[in-house]
């Protein structure tokens, strides 16, 4: 089997989605504006608090970095194959001359990276560059902690990008398997809370940490972030990475194994 079919397909649709420049650019805008509120938030809670296990800059950056990848978050199912199960096209899935996963996967990479790409650099600009010109300056995005901790970065957030995309083809199999594209909302309230979107993982109790930092949430957002400003180092981030790895892995055999069996119960009428 060649990849070159699929490495069509993710550039095409890339491309594609890069076409969406309004709606990103009313994106940055919205995201940047809910960025300063949940930094304004935090900031209170941090003058009342004690000590924390990430400092106030750390939680800054943690929030900018959260603004600037929102995009790589996996929501919802796809638009285009959630129209198709409504209108019963999901079935010319099965017709097509390439592995419908991977075709999925690589449409879910394409999404991701195209929609991020689009964001994340005017929400550096305006929280890394703008801000230190203003008088919020303690409230920008600051620089990774070192040159060891932006590759491992690099690396993580890499992996980040191919978590989503597994967790967002499984959302498309639940579509497909329930008819419906409700049936995915659910699992919005879980990304929310459990990558660290909401508050960083960090300030959760000490006992929960070890389960936080293994469950699969934690590697789209936590870890990739952690791991930036270096409170994830060494070990630990050899650690963040691994889990990232592993349910990139167990998610994908999971997403096969499920859509093979739901397409085979698809069935195709016609004259």
């Amino acid at each position: 089997m060649t990849a070159l079919p699929y490495l069509a397909i993710l550039r095409a649709r890339f491309v594609l989605m890069l076409q969406y420049r309004a709606a990103a650019w009313a994106g940055v805008g919205t995201q940047f504006w809910f960025g300063a509120i949940r930094v304004l938030t935090l900031v209170a809670f941090y003058a009342g608090a004690g000590k924390q296990p990430l400092n106030l800059p750390q939680v800054v950056t943690y929030i900018w970095l959260g603004q600037a990848f929102l995009a790589m978050l996996p929501w919802a199912p796809d638009a285009e194959i959630a129209a198709g199960v409504e209108s019963g096209n999901v079935g010319y899935e099965r017709l097509k001359p390439v592995d419908t996963y991977l075709l999925w996967f690589a449409r879910a990479l394409a999404w991701r990276a195209a929609n991020t790409s689009l964001r994340a650099g005017p929400v550096f600009v305006l929280a890394a560059l703008v801000l230190p010109l203003t008088d919020m300056a303690d409230w920008r995005w600051r620089l990774p902690s070192s040159p060891t901790a932006a590759t491992l970065f690099v690396v993580s957030i890499t992996l980040t990008a191919l978590l989503s995309s597994a967790i967002t083809v499984l959302l498309n199999i639940v579509t497909t398997a329930v008819r419906t594209p409700r049936a995915a909302s659910f699992l919005m309230g879980f990304t929310n809370l459990f990558s660290g979107l909401v508050l960083p993982l960090a300030l959760f109790p000490d006992w929960a940490q070890p389960f936080l930092l293994w469950q699969p949430f934690a590697g789209l957002a936590d870890i990739p972030y952690r791991i930036y400003f270096g409170a994830l180092a060494g070990p630990m981030a050899a650690k963040g990475l691994a889990a990232q790895a592993l349910w990139i892995i167990v998610l994908a055999l999971i997403g096969r194994w499920w859509l093979d069996r739901v397409m085979a119960r698809i069935d195709m009428q016609g004259s």
